[in-house]
């Protein structure tokens, strides 16, 4: 009897090859999709935007954290991939009790890589799953002999706007700041702080990165806070890149290269 362990420790029995496979987390229905899993995949979230294909034609099963549960009933699936943090837990653990639920738990790029190996093999897809984390892994590999390693930039990434959020030591994004070459000037904090404009300032932030998501800042945001913090460096970033754990890291080293070997390395 196959027996899969998930990445919080659970154990799930999978009897056969899933063949109606339901993802509650965007960048992992992506993953879902570079494996080659087009049949096998019925049901998505609506923040589930790549591919495009799929967010046209697969049943959208509400959002990450409002799932619908009678579609996903009618859908019947024999697997369901969804994350610690991106899904409700209580949500998660009513969909367990009837159907096999893999749930990942992801905090850096050590993390991710794991999930696509192992999502591959409960999805009978091994081979591209290892080629796949191979190829992310050799691509940072490489960025970290291009960029700095020691964090000469203090920096500060925003995902939200009223109030204003950061991120924590505790996140993927972190991780991915790090890699990057630059020190996160709220690495001491947990999870998703509010910060305030003066504790920008007050942590010498240098360059402060805005994201495209969750909150989708635009220019006027980086007008708005160039007035607060004139002697730091805003750029509005593809927040894909950093906070999207699946295939999607496939293209993070060369975006990150392009960033961070621009003018932002003579700040």
């Amino acid at each position: 009897m196959p027996l899969f362990t998930d990445q919080t420790g659970r154990e799930i029995i999978i009897n056969s090859l899933p063949q109606r496979i339901i993802s509650l987390v965007p960048s992992q229905t992506e993953l879902l999709y570079d494996l080659g899993l087009e049949q096998e995949v019925v049901g998505i979230t609506k923040f589930c935007i790549h591919p495009q294909s799929w967010f046209r034609t697969k049943t959208r099963i509400g959002g990450t954290k409002n799932i619908k549960s009678d579609l996903i009933r009618q859908l019947q699936p024999d697997l369901i991939i969804a994350n610690k943090e991106e899904n409700v837990k209580e949500q998660v653990e009513a969909l367990a009790a009837d159907y096999p639920v893999w749930i990942s738990d992801i905090h850096e790029l050590e993390g991710s890589l794991d999930m696509i190996r192992r999502v591959g093999a409960i999805t009978g897809q091994d081979e591209k799953g290892n080629l796949l984390a191979d190829r992310i892994q050799g691509g940072f590999r490489e960025l970290a002999c291009l960029l700095p390693r020691h964090g000469i930039i203090p920096a500060a990434y925003l995902i939200w706007r009223n109030p204003w959020m950061t991120i924590g030591q505790d996140t993927f994004i972190h991780d991915m700041l790090t890699r990057c070459g630059v020190t996160n000037v709220f690495g001491h904090a947990k999870r998703y702080p509010e910060i305030s404009i003066e504790e920008l300032r007050d942590a010498d932030c240098r360059l402060l990165l805005l994201s495209s998501e969750p909150y989708p800042f635009r220019q006027q945001h980086v007008e708005e806070l160039q007035l607060q913090l004139p002697h730091t460096k805003i750029i509005l970033v593809d927040g894909e890149y950093f906070s999207w754990y699946g295939s999607r890291l496939q293209g993070a080293p060369e975006y990150f290269r392009s960033l961070f070997t621009s003018d932002i390395s003579v700040i």
